[in-house]
């Protein structure tokens, strides 16, 4: 992950091929419920302004990221995955009356899959990217974006053209192994 980026600008022909890229990861019923708000200069500063006031940028660890030319939120939506459920070929399923019907959100799991593709893709090109959550002042983000009610923010991603800087404080964090991951057979 990239956290400090020069802020030269990015073709939106890239963003567009890395975003087509990202089209293809897996969605449930090929629902492809989820969306990209793409912010670029002014809007950049209108995400910062209310996602990390200027008063609390002091000691900020990471000042290079808000140079980032693009912010793209993932926004998924589960009314989407709703609708295609209550289509003929999956309304069997019982899927398309309620949210709490799915095992697990796939709205949420597919803007996921969405955003490692578009990371990946990002990555390819030489880009830099950074994939972070919109933790604080979530509703004033939703209000100054405009962002509707009925879609979720699954994560904002970071991108542009890095700039080396030192990892995060993670990055010293072990990585498991095979061995911890795999179950074999039974838990």
């Amino acid at each position: 992950m990239t956290r400090a980026f020069r802020p030269d600008p990015i073709g939106r022909e890239v963003l567009e091929e890395i975003v087509d890229l990202a089209s293809r990861a897996p969605s449930a019923g090929k629902t492809q419920g989820w969306h990209l708000l793409v912010l670029e200069a002014a809007d950049t500063e209108a995400f910062w302004s209310v996602s990390l006031p200027e008063d609390r940028r002091d000691g900020f660890a990471w000042p290079q990221l808000l140079d980032a030319p693009i912010i793209a939120l993932v926004l998924s939506d589960p009314g989407a995955y709703l609708a295609r459920y209550r289509e003929p070929d999956k309304a069997a399923t019982g899927l398309g009356e309620s949210t709490d019907r799915w095992p697990a959100p796939f709205w949420t799991v597919d803007a996921a899959m969405a955003a490692m593709t578009l990371l990946l893709a990002a990555e390819d090109r030489g880009l830099g990217a950074l994939l972070f959550g919109v933790f604080h002042n979530e509703a004033a983000v939703r209000h100054a974006l405009r962002i509707p009610d009925s879609l979720e923010i699954v994560a904002a991603i970071a991108l542009g053209l890095p700039v080396s800087s030192p990892p995060g404080r993670s990055a010293s964090r072990r990585r498991r192994g095979p061995d911890e991951i795999i179950h074999w057979g039974r838990w």
